[in-house]
């Protein structure tokens, strides 16, 4: 893997593009969350998919699909985030997460379990928490299967398994993410599975549109409040969400929000995860310098407001 571009922040989000052996760009993204320093939380967020073929309609990581990463170039991702900041493999962060959520859905690919099983052994890093964002899609049991067995067996209360919604209006979620995937009877009946005492809540991702449904009721027929927990985000400013006209709910200078109350009120623990506003900036939001530098080739000069270093 070659380092072939970099842009961003080292005390918010630092963005990567590289070039794998066969020629194909992926992306990858450290960041920290100010005012909470490296030493203590750090996060690296991974792709497994060269683009993806989902198309969400808020996501630029879907412009195109080229195929699946292999295990070493997933792997190579995290040795060169590692071997930047902690050369002899040790990682001391008390909360090290590693994010299989920047390019491409995961479950598309078996090698993010390849990599799972082994990564305790790679690193020493006692903080290692291993994180998946899913849309969960049809015909990806086995995979969910699998990342059971590799869960209880390896990580047990560290895990920390996301699923993307975005709505409670079916219709609305079947346009913003349009492709076949579990229904709600199927994403909770698993989640009763993979969820035990002690363990991380399962998060219910909510990247809450302007004029998007999401109704409380709906959710509590569905999901437990002690094992799933809601997470809302703004919809980040990507160029496909300007494309389809879709706004953010959710503003960066508000934290007062009916709906949130409203999850409360019905018991469930909400975390409301705006983030730093130099990150849209920057642009560590998935798939937006890929898809830069692919329509730009050596033409690139910038994200959004940060110039990109060509390396």
């Amino acid at each position: 893997m070659k380092i072939i571009a970099k842009t961003g922040k080292e005390n918010i989000a630092m963005v990567y593009i590289a070039e794998t052996e066969d020629g194909k760009l992926i992306e990858f993204v450290e960041s920290v969350q100010p005012p909470i320093p490296r030493e203590k939380k750090w996060v690296l967020t991974l792709s497994t998919l060269y683009g993806c073929p989902v198309g969400c309609r808020f996501c630029d990581a879907g412009n195109y699909y080229e195929g699946k990463l292999s295990k070493n170039d997933i792997r190579s991702q995290i040795d060169y985030l590692i071997a930047s900041r902690f050369p002899d493999r040790e990682v001391p962060v008390p909360k090290f997460k590693i994010q299989f959520a920047r390019m491409g859905e995961p479950s598309f690919n078996h090698n993010v379990l390849n990599v799972l099983q082994e990564l305790p052994e790679l690193y020493h890093a006692p903080g290692l928490i291993p994180s998946l964002s899913t849309i969960a899609p049809n015909g990806s049991d086995r995979f969910f299967e699998r990342l059971l067995e590799i869960k209880q067996k390896i990580y047990k209360e560290r895990f920390q398994l996301q699923f993307s919604i975005h709505t409670t209006d079916i219709k609305k979620r079947d346009w913003l993410i349009p492709t076949k995937k579990w229904d709600f009877e199927k994403i909770a009946e698993y989640g009763e599975t993979f969820y035990r005492e002690g363990d991380r809540k399962i998060t219910l991702n909510f990247a809450l549109a302007d004029g998007i449904l999401v109704d409380p009721d709906v959710l509590l027929r569905h999901f437990n409040p002690d094992k799933f927990l809601i997470k809302i985000t703004p919809v980040n400013p990507t160029y496909q969400a300007s494309e389809n006209k879709i706004s953010s709910y959710i503003l960066p200078d508000e934290e007062d929000y009916e709906i949130i109350k409203a999850l409360r009120e019905v018991g469930y623990e909400v975390i409301l995860s705006i983030g730093e506003l130099a990150e849209n900036h920057i642009g560590s939001n998935c798939g937006q310098h890929v898809t830069n530098y692919l329509k730009e080739k050596d033409k690139i000069k910038g994200g959004y407001t940060y110039p990109v270093q060509i390396v």
